[in-house]
């Protein structure tokens, strides 16, 4: 087993720690923090699969969140013009939401802008560098999902 005081584990400790203060997971995306926008971009898939609308139970169940969390951040969405509500005609007790057109505007420019900044990085480690990446990242992934367990 590996030392905690050894070299290797003092420089991986200092790596997760400067990852976790460069607060790269909670910068805003086009102007929205990641909430909004992993809704946003949920609504728009849906849109793309389906009738151009969704429930928040379907939105809530794709981001494996609780539809009172949605319902907020929907309510956010709202008041920027972003999403609309409607009533389903077939259930009245359900309420659809899509995207107005501000909204896919907003949408299409935030995943251009996450886009960019992942090609960026890929660009700056190079190609070899990023796959490799990538998997040591998903190894970590299940490594510490298996600590949890």
């Amino acid at each position: 087993m590996a030392d905690i005081e050894s070299a290797t584990a003092q420089k991986l400790l200092k790596a997760f720690m400067q990852f976790r203060k460069t607060g790269w997971h909670a910068k805003k995306i086009g102007g929205y923090n990641p909430s909004e926008f992993k809704v946003l971009v949920t609504i728009q898939q849906g849109a793309n699969e389906k009738n151009n609308e969704m429930k928040v139970s379907e939105i809530s169940q794709r981001l494996q969140v609780t539809p009172p969390t949605v319902t907020q951040i929907v309510n956010i969405l709202e008041k920027d013009g972003l999403v609309e509500r409607t009533i389903d005609p077939d259930d009245r007790r359900a309420v659809k939401i899509k995207l107005t057109s501000a909204g896919m505007e907003a949408t299409a420019s935030a995943k251009n802008r996450f886009t960019k900044t992942f090609t960026g990085l890929i660009d700056y480690l190079g190609e070899e560098d990023s796959e490799r990446l990538a998997v040591l990242l998903d190894k970590v992934h299940h490594y510490f999902n298996e600590q949890g367990r």
